[in-house]
């Protein structure tokens, strides 16, 4: 089973080399059977192959059995037409991946700004408002004139039937509840159209209990009351923003894992940037990404029913949970002593114990 690594850019090959780490320790633990490759993108493609998103890349993709993509940093990429281009955002459309799955949940022994929260956003991840995955050609920004500025949002019926299958099936595997977040009381035909066919596919989970909130509304329970929440079930730009408030109320960024996943793709991706500040002095926490591997083992292996990998995934989520209970061995942004490759280290140690 092939696993591709692509390391990205600022923390993203420090933190990259911790997962290599850590499923090379599994690999023997568990006898997975994964060959272990990596792949340039970002700044390293572009100074290497003079884009971010080399033909190579799409091609181990297109080639593995799983994907792990390390962070990227966009923001510092030239223009498309000079090499610049998102892998993050190609990737989700070229693959389809239309559901990003991103829990939140409070961890024993971790400082956190909220308690009773353990939740998952499934968020729509292909269409929405973001400008470069809704329209067949051009973006989806333009400018009537030099100082009006229009957007366009897509919401189909397609794409929000199926983020709503990810979020059921999802939610029959945890307490058995969606909430449906909207503005449809505003936004009536885009934002109407996902309501409308959500509880539609509600119909086909009897056993899943369904309710619905305004964004907004959604905002503020999760800073009062996170615990009435289970499954969130979102467009793409709502999604995005929740589940980055519910990451940080949980316990940061640092430790919000996400997959992107298709029908039959799936990419871990760590819910935070490449924070090119602290890049190369050992201080990036791999949590995050570690998180997103164990959903990625667990995605994989409930597909192909590979108890091996479901085991691999529960493991390696509990060792990094255990780390993170102790002050003593935790990384420094949750106020520890550990550094990056100290941490990697002991995750290591942890699952071969």
């Amino acid at each position: 089973m092939h696993v591709l690594i692509l390391p990205g850019d600022g923390i993203g090959p420090e933190i990259s080399t911790a997962v290599r780490q850590a499923l090379e320790a599994l690999n023997t633990q568990f006898a997975l059977g994964l060959r272990l490759s990596e792949c340039r993108v970002g700044l390293a493609a572009l100074e290497h192959d003079g884009t971010t998103w080399p033909d190579a890349a799409e091609e181990a993709v297109r080639a593995a059995d799983m994907t792990i993509l390390g962070p990227v940093d966009s923001a510092a990429y030239p223009p498309p037409t000079e090499g610049g281009v998102n892998p993050s955002a190609t990737m989700r459309i070229r693959f389809d991946l239309y559901a990003n799955m991103r829990p939140s949940r409070v961890l024993p022994g971790v400082p956190a700004l909220a308690s009773g929260m353990d939740l998952l956003v499934a968020r729509e991840n292909t269409e929405g408002f973001y400008a470069d995955r809704n329209m067949h050609a051009g973006t989806g920004e333009f400018m009537a004139t030099e100082d009006v500025a229009l957007a366009v949002r897509k919401i189909t019926r397609r794409g929000s039937e199926r983020i709503a299958r990810a979020a059921f099936a999802a939610a029959r595997n945890r307490r058995r509840k969606v909430t449906v977040v909207h503005k449809s009381n505003v936004l009536k035909h885009t934002d109407g159209l996902f309501e409308r066919t959500a509880y539609g596919v509600a119909a086909e989970w009897p056993d899943v209990e369904v309710d619905d909130v305004h964004v907004d509304a959604a905002a503020a329970l999760l800073v009062r009351e996170p615990g009435r929440f289970d499954v969130l079930l979102c467009t793409n730009m709502f999604g995005d923003i929740l589940s980055n408030l519910a990451a940080e109320l949980s316990g940061g960024l640092g430790l919000g894992g996400s997959i992107n996943a298709g029908d039959n793709v799936a990419v871990a991706q760590a819910a935070h940037g490449s924070a090119p500040d602290i890049a190369g002095r050992d201080i990036a926490n791999p949590a995050a990404l570690l998180f997103s591997t164990a959903q990625l083992l667990a995605w994989k292996g409930e597909r192909e029913q590979n108890r091996a990998l479901v085991e691999a995934s529960r493991t390696l989520e509990r060792t990094v949970e255990t780390l993170l209970a102790a002050p003593e061995t935790r990384t420094a942004d949750l106020g520890g002593p550990l550094g990056t490759r100290a941490f990697a280290d002991r995750v290591v140690t942890g699952l071969l114990a």
